[in-house]
């Protein structure tokens, strides 16, 4: 069987899973790479969660040009019109779980990624990323969620920003982040990430 006609007979299998289980029908495009709750697949990020303003922004980075990636590019202009990109960001944002909230000193074992997220390091002027994403990496507002999200999605986002690949962010503050970040400290960054449930 080709691949193009394995893709879309799973994505029709996803779309058929979505109503059943009853899902919106203007995020129906959406589940076949965010999966039906926006829990993420292999192929799209986690989107379960993230704050409904995160959301709506990503969108209009794609409409704009200041994210790039072939599918989401072509599916964002499905979404041009606000209202509706409202509503679907609205339903992603609701399906996230109530996480378990850790304080900032709770961390036990001092390991890289764990001083990068709580503490940062001064001497880089490199701040910590709890600021922003918070102590849980739960996220609020503009500031998405990256407790649970693929360790790969996580480590191609940061690798764009520090490529100047993608912007969008106010005052390219996650570019001049991820700019200061080796290699090595996205990878465990990323996985570490990947690993807060």
């Amino acid at each position: 069987m080709p691949i193009s006609r394995a893709i879309a007979l799973l994505g029709m299998s996803l779309v058929a899973q979505a109503n059943a289980l009853g899902s919106p029908p203007d995020v129906q495009v959406c589940i076949a790479c965010h999966g039906a709750k926006g829990e993420g697949t292999l192929q799209g990020p986690m989107l379960a969660g993230l704050s409904e303003l995160y959301i709506s922004a990503q969108i209009e980075n794609f409409i704009a040009g200041r994210r790039s990636n072939a599918v989401m590019s072509a599916v964002a202009q499905g979404y041009s019109d606000v209202k509706l990109r409202n509503q679907v960001a609205g339903y992603f944002a609701g399906q996230g779980t109530t996480p378990t909230l850790h304080l900032r000193g709770e961390q036990i074992e001092p390991t890289l990624a764990s001083q990068l997220y709580y503490q940062g390091d001064l001497g880089r002027d490199l701040p910590a990323c709890y600021s922003c994403h918070g102590p849980s990496a739960i996220g609020t507002g503009p500031f998405p969620r990256l407790a649970g999200q693929q360790a790969a999605y996580l480590k191609e986002q940061l690798m764009a920003w520090k490529n100047r690949q993608r912007s969008g962010d106010p005052d390219d503050m996650m570019g001049n982040i991820a700019r200061k970040l080796s290699t090595d400290e996205i990878d465990v960054l990323s996985g570490y990430l990947s690993g807060i449930r």
